[in-house]
């Protein structure tokens, strides 16, 4: 069970590893991150300027390559009479194939994306779509609007790749992708660099990108230099990041897909040799506990002329079998268990992909081979020290008490099962903590429609209709929902002043929305009003939230001016009508942000607060009027729960606390298999006592008690050694989170109860058989 526990955490972490390796070239590729502070707000994310990539590859030779990314979001594309929603959408320069290997099944890399209106599909796109990877020169009728001719079909690429790309549609299409606005971040920037460029020769050139290109467009817009930036506690940089550490280090909420956390690997890896440890001391217990048993073995074999070296290697050879067969054990038990572990982890990993591994024979045998000389040393030197005289005598001491290293290795045991039982208690705490917390907002009975930019000019009629609805009670237009915020928000900067001084400049997530929306989410408004649709002024009006209200330092904000900067050098103004009170948006990782509430000009997407019985009829309703607004009923109609948006941003901590329920209760099981082998013994060696205890009259609880604890003082022992480690390893998980719980004693106690009785429990059944025993039986073989 040791081993088979370990062997799907390698499994897991190997996958974890894996990331992006499959990129021939993944050693010289880097992605650049923006990230900056100015006056206490900060921005950092995976976008860049579109001019960053072409010019770092202009003036530097060291830079061998460049792709540029745009996510192209969800598409909608005709298949016969019905549209089918397609996702991993992306715009690219035509040099993404140059950068990431992508082998091509139909078309030539070269040309595949330097022409307008082409497009290249993955191969399980391409066999949905048209059931063959044979389609070079036939065309996707795309969103409604313009048809696509494909152009190219690659391979899919692996799972274990930190993005995904079914549709590649070329960059060029985008007005953006030729814009010299150093300012504005719109698409994501690989490069590929020449062999022997090191990471430090790339933060240099950024940094010199920074201070030519940058720092004048900065100084021509806020009036500030980077110098007065850099007083008042600011900075603007680029950052590097290697392909293969973008899934296990990077924590930037608007990643493409969601990322792993090299934190997680780190602590499954320590569980994984902490349980194969407790197997290990089982192992090395209960052969030492046995040794009695083999002692006039090992008498009669040195008698006879066997030497000490003899011995050792007989002991050690029966460890390496033990340890083999139970390779072979656990080998079944990882493939039997391997879909259940896929599902627990969110993983793909296959049999197939598992037994081809060419690391996997190699890698058994060396952990088999160590396993096997660790737990099967210490009993080997133990056993072959007896001395044959006093053996064959019978005088060799076999009582627990006096053996100290046994002593420590259960409480070892149990001090790591105590840890695991305290990680699995915060673990379980603070994911209450996320589903209970008040967020400022009502996630409960909301239904989001997506896709309600294909409504066009129709979008707020279907809005009146929904809203005539039984059942509903309110509805908002919007291009942002507090549980989808981090792909699909803008940072923006806004300056109390209309000249753009960068000393009065703040950065602020922008909220594009309409008048019903802090209504429908049930937000709570602090001070001032709500958009009114009867106010015409408001088009040009904004709500902010108490973080960005007390950032700007107004004592009252209200009816203050904000100014951004425009496209033609001119700066819009917007005056503060309301201050929402803060709420959650995201995830619970980090604070909350300024975010600026302004009029929607178009939205992608419609909340709905519903309250009906009747939940399916009412969507049935909604999806019905879809269609008529669209005129097609093979339309899409895709939706979901804000609820089930919001558990979704903690999957991957709902999992890992899944994973640890698993590793604590395997820790527990295994722990106790070894206490009830240790018990099993002390009761066989102390027989003949406990017949003549009971014979002068002790009591079942007396004798249950006395062989009892010894064992519960090694617990407590266990305890007390575990809970500083536990105290101080639990709240730098804790840590990842903006807002979590605080550890109470109450958890360490709770810990050390369960640990007790499971330990209790496991040694009263031998104890209780012993005491219940007829001494006549234990006395009468004397």
């Amino acid at each position: 069970m040791g081993l088979a526990v370990c062997l799907l955490i390698a499994l897991f972490v190997k996958d974890e590893f894996s990331y992006d390796q499959y990129n021939k070239k993944a050693d010289r590729i880097y992605r650049l991150n923006t990230n900056a502070r100015i006056n206490g707000s900060n921005y950092i994310s995976i976008d860049t300027p579109e001019p960053l990539g072409p010019t770092l590859k202009n003036d530097y030779p060291q830079i061998e390559n460049y792709v540029r990314l745009r996510g192209g979001g969800t598409i909608m594309v005709k298949k016969g009479s019905e549209t089918v929603e397609g996702h991993n959408s992306f715009f690219a320069d035509s040099t993404l194939f140059g950068v990431f290997t992508l082998p091509m099944i139909q078309g030539n890399p070269k040309t595949a994306l330097t022409q307008p209106h082409s497009i290249v599909l993955s191969e399980s796109m391409a066999k949905k779509y048209f059931n063959t990877t044979d389609v070079i020169g036939k065309t996707l009728h795309v969103d409604n609007t313009a048809d696509y001719k494909i152009t190219g079909v690659i391979k899919d690429m692996p799972v274990q790749s930190s993005f995904h790309l079914d549709f590649i549609r070329p960059i060029s299409e985008l007005q953006d992708s030729r814009s010299d606005d150093w300012l504005n971040t719109n698409c994501v920037t690989f490069l590929l660099v020449r062999h022997g460029t090191t990471q430090q020769s790339v933060e240099n050139y950024l940094r010199q990108i920074v201070r030519k290109y940058v720092a004048p467009r900065f100084q021509s817009i806020t009036h500030n230099t980077f110098s007065d930036l850099k007083q008042n506690g600011g900075y603007f940089e680029y950052q590097s990041m290697p392909l293969t550490r973008i899934h296990l280090h990077s924590a930037l909420p608007d990643e493409f897909e969601p990322t792993g956390n090299i934190q997680y690997v780190y602590i499954f890896i320590v569980v994984a040799l902490l349980i194969l440890l407790i197997a290990c001391v089982n192992f090395i217990n209960l052969s030492t506990a046995r040794s009695a048993r083999r002692a006039k073995e090992v008498g009669i074999r040195k008698a006879l002329g066997s030497n000490r070296s003899n011995l050792v290697a007989q002991f050690i050879t029966e460890s390496m079998i033990t340890s083999f067969i139970s390779m072979a054990l656990a080998l079944a038990i990882t493939l039997l268990l391997l879909p259940y572990f896929n599902e627990v982890t969110g993983k793909a990993i296959s049999i197939t992909s598992f037994l081809s591994d060419i690391w996997l024979f190699p890698g058994l045998l060396l952990t088999t081979l160590s396993v096997g000389l660790l737990a099967g040393s210490y009993p080997a030197f133990i056993l072959s020290s007896f001395n044959p005289t006093r053996v064959l005598k019978g005088k060799i001491a076999t009582g627990f008490k006096n053996d100290f290293l046994r002593s420590g290795l259960v409480i070892f045991q149990f001090a790591t099962t105590i840890i695991l039982i305290v990680g699995t208690l915060v673990i379980y705490n603070q994911l209450n903590y996320i589903q209970n917390k008040k967020l400022g907002y009502n996630r409960h009975h909301v239904l989001i429609v997506r896709n309600i930019y294909l409504l066009g000019s129709h979008a707020r009629s279907f809005k009146n209709e929904i809203q005539k609805m039984s059942g509903v009670e309110a509805v908002t237009l919007a291009r942002v929902f507090p549980t989808t915020v981090e792909k699909d928000i803008n940072t923006l900067t806004f300056s109390k002043e209309a000249s753009i001084n960068a000393n009065q400049s703040l950065l602020f997530q922008q909220w594009p929305v309409d008048a019903d929306y802090i209504t429908a989410l049930d937000m709570k408004m602090k001070s001032g009003r709500n958009f009114s649709p009867d106010m015409p002024t408001d088009s040009s009006a904004v709500i902010i939230n108490e973080t960005a209200a007390n950032m700007l330092g107004y004592k009252d904000p209200l009816h203050k001016m904000l100014y951004k900067p425009g496209d033609d050098g001119r700066a819009a103004a917007y005056h503060i009508i309301g201050v929402v009170k803060d709420f959650n948006a995201g995830s619970l990782h980090k604070k909350n942000s300024p975010d600026i509430f302004t009029l929607a000009t178009y939205a992608t997407s419609m909340g709905i607060r519903i309250h009906t019985n009747d939940i399916p009829s009412l969507i049935t309703r909604i999806k019905d009027q879809y269609h008529a607004f669209t005129g097609m009923s093979g339309q899409p109609f895709i939706y979901s729960f804000m609820d089930n948006d919001f558990n979704k941003l903690f999957r991957s901590e709902q999992r890992t606390g899944e994973i640890f329920i698993y590793f604590t209760f395997f820790s527990i099981f295994i722990s106790c298999l070894g206490l009830f082998g240790l018990i099993s013994y002390v009761v066989e060696q102390r027989t003949k006592e406990i017949g003549i205890r009971k014979v002068l009259g002790a009591s079942v609880i007396g004798i249950v008690t006395l062989l009892s604890k010894d064992f519960l003082k090694l617990v407590s022992i266990g305890f007390l050694i575990a809970m500083p480690i536990a105290w101080y390893a639990m709240p730098r998980w804790l840590q990842n989170f903006a807002y979590h719980i605080n550890i109470g004693v109450w958890t360490f106690v709770l810990a050390g109860a369960l640990a007790m009785v499971i330990a209790l429990a496991t040694v009263s059944w031998q104890s209780i058989r012993a005491a219940v025993a007829n001494p006549v039986n234990s006395l009468k073989n004397e």
